[in-house]
C-alpha cells in the first residue's frame, strides 16, 4: 500500500536548469573561465552542487579543478542569496500534488539541492502542500545514499515500502532503489527514458497526472 510520495525537486518538482546556469555561470567569468551552454547543467546536477560544480569547472577551463574550492564557495553562497531565478513549477504538478495530499498521501522533497535553497524554492512555490523538505546539509550523504529518503519515511511515519520516490534521474532511480521504496521515473524533467529504465524505475510517467493514476493503482496493492 502507498501512502506516501517522496520527490525529487530539481527536473521533478520544478525547473530550475535556468538557475542553476546562470549562477555557474557568473562564477565562471569572475574566474576568467568561460560560460557553458544551458543544455550542459542537465547533466552537470543531479549529484548535488559540489559535484555539479566541479563538472562545470573541467568544462569551463579548469580540468585540475585548480579553482574549485573558490568556485564551490562562490556558487552556494550565490545560490543561497538567489535561488529562485527562472524557477517554475512544471505544467499540471501543483494540481497533482494537491489531488495526492487530498487523497490522504503524505508528501515530502528529498533533494541534493542544498538544504537553505531548497526550503526557499519548496516555500516559493508550493507552500504549505508539504510535509517535510529535506536538502543536502551536514550528516546526511547526498544521494543516490538513500538517507534523506529513509528519514523522510521515518518521519512522515510510514514504511519505506509504503513510498513511492518520483525523480528524473538515474541518480534517483538508484536512490529509491537503495531506500526500498517503489520507484518512478519522470520523463519531463532533465533526463530520458533510457536512464531511467537503466537504473532500476519501477514505472515512468510521462506527465504529472500519471502520478494519480500510478497511485489510484497501487494505493490498495
Amino acid at each position: 500500500m502507498i501512502k506516501a510520495g517522496i520527490f525529487d525537486l530539481d527536473g521533478t518538482l520544478a525547473y530550475t536548469l535556468d538557475s542553476m546556469a546562470y549562477i555557474a555561470n557568473e562564477v565562471m567569468k569572475k574566474l576568467g573561465l568561460r560560460p557553458l551552454p544551458l543544455d550542459n547543467f542537465r547533466y552537470y546536477c543531479g549529484e548535488g552542487a559540489d559535484m555539479l560544480v566541479r563538472r562545470a569547472l573541467k568544462d569551463a577551463g579548469d580540468p585540475e579543478l585548480v579553482h574549485y574550492e573558490e568556485a564551490r564557495k562562490m556558487y552556494r553562497e550565490r545560490f543561497d542569496e538567489d535561488p529562485l531565478y527562472k524557477v517554475t513549477r512544471y505544467d499540471g504538478m501543483q494540481s497533482t500534488v494537491e489531488e495526492l495530499r487530498k487523497k490522504g498521501m503524505k508528501l515530502a522533497v528529498c533533494s541534493n539541492k542544498p538544504h537553505p535553497a531548497a526550503l526557499k524554492v519548496m516555500d516559493y512555490l508550493y507552500p504549505g502542500i508539504f510535509d517535510l523538505v529535506i536538502g543536502q546539509q551536514e550528516g546526511i550523504r547526498r544521494k543516490p545514499a538513500p538517507d534523506a529518503p529513509l528519514l523522510a519515511a521515518k518521519k512522515l511515519g510510514v514504511k519505506p515500502e509504503e513510498c513511492m520516490y518520483i525523480g528524473d534521474t538515474g541518480t534517483d532511480m538508484q536512490t529509491g532503489k537503495a531506500a526500498g521504496m517503489f520507484t518512478i521515473g519522470v520523463l519531463w524533467g532533465f533526463r530520458d527514458l533510457e536512464e531511467l529504465n537503466a537504473n532500476g524505475a519501477d514505472l515512468v510517467a510521462e506527465k504529472p497526472t500519471d502520478l494519480l493514476k500510478i497511485c489510484e493503482e497501487y494505493k490498495n496493492d
